[in-house]
């Protein structure tokens, strides 16, 4: 490499942790206007009674007329059936963080904006380190990690423009962003460096993107799932007669129902399930091509399995009619924590043919 294409790359290297710097910049800023978003959506009672002025509303409609030969025919109104999986309540979902006031939509509008501004500023910034080092911006946990909140967000934005109630998740997912940023600009940064031969491979852009996918959008179903078991615990003990304390029933009240989190966790989950089949299997070819065996049972390989595992019992839990609800919601949380063991746990604590943490 000449001396002007090394200073090159270099520049690009420092581009790209200036867009890092930058994106974490505009995370805070819509990490402040989420804030903004929830307090300003508790001030009102607007959204916490839409519910239940709809159901006044629509119990006191008058009943259905429909103009027949010679005269009026009236009918009954009909009755709205909604259909549950046993052991669910029919609860309605609440009116989000803004809590349906149009102070608190402002700012969650705001939040979102800067939300998108910030992933297009950190997209840049994984572009700029993937084009200095001219190979895919994967080979150390510096760069999974940058790629990761990235895609996390990409699929949280394009889950609003499929026009998805997600926005309840943004203060979460957020500030999980910026923890993530945090820890890869502190502690695990590693200058922009070529790969080690054994990922020299048109592989480490399949299996590597598809790791990182998964990894990305189980994050939104973990997400989903821990708000379940606790806006499960707010509607059990409202069933059982019992008044929660004021900061639980703001926040709880705002989030969908259990039914609606519990669902949309599950459907996530099992969406990219076969995706992280791919991944697993897609690495086993890759092993064979690097180091002449399929599967050698090092760390990696072996909690990857064990990740594939928890999430096939998950889903299989969710056929068998023991295993609904909260008991299917711990399983599902048990698989991402095994993924999150097998990033940090295994990369950092455990040595073997993947360790490429850099750090």
């Amino acid at each position: 490499m000449t001396p002007l294409a090394a200073e090159a790359n270099e520049n690009l290297a420092q581009i790209s942790n200036y867009l890092v710097y930058s994106s974490m910049a505009v995370y805070t800023l819509a990490f402040l206007a989420h804030i903004a978003e929830w307090i300003f959506g508790s001030r009102s009672k607007v959204g916490r009674t839409a519910a239940a002025l709809t159901g006044a509303k629509a119990a006191a409609a008058p009943a259905v007329q429909v103009r027949a030969k010679g005269g009026t025919a009236v009918l009954d109104r009909p009755k709205v059936v909604t259909r549950s999986a046993a052991g669910t309540r029919d609860v309605p979902d609440g009116p989000g963080a803004a809590g349906g006031t149009e102070q608190g939509d402002l700012y969650g509008r705001i939040a979102v904006s800067m939300t998108a501004l910030a992933f297009l500023i950190e997209a840049a910034g994984v572009v700029a380190r993937a084009t200095s080092v001219k190979r895919a911006p994967w080979g150390n946990m510096y760069e999974f990690s940058l790629t990761f909140s990235t895609v996390a967000v990409a699929a949280y934005l394009i889950l609003l423009v499929l026009g998805k109630n997600v926005r309840w998740m943004g203060l979460i997912l957020v500030t999980t962003v910026l923890l993530d940023l945090g820890i890869a600009t502190t502690w695990l940064y590693t200058a922009s460096d070529q790969l080690v031969p054994a990922l020299h491979s048109y592989w480490l852009w399949i299996h590597v993107s598809t790791a990182i996918i998964c990894g990305a959008v189980f994050y939104i179903g973990a997400t989903g799932t821990l708000l379940y078991l606790f806006r499960d615990g707010y509607e059990a003990r409202l069933e059982r007669g019992e008044q929660p304390g004021r900061f639980m029933t703001s926040v709880m009240e705002r989030l969908p129902s259990a039914a609606t989190l519990d669902k949309f966790s599950y459907r996530i989950n099992a969406a990219f399930f076969p995706l992280w089949t791919f991944t697993i299997i897609a690495g086993a070819i890759w092993a064979g091509d690097a180091w002449g065996r399929y599967w050698g049972w090092d760390p990696k390989e072996v909690w990857s399995f064990v990740t594939w595992v928890a999430y096939a019992c998950y889903l299989h839990a969710r056929a068998t009619a023991g295993w609904k609800g909260r008991k299917a919601a711990y399983l599902a949380l048990f698989a991402f924590a095994c993924w999150i063991w097998n990033y940090y746990g295994v990369n950092i604590l455990l040595n073997g043919k993947h360790s490429y943490a850099g750090v």
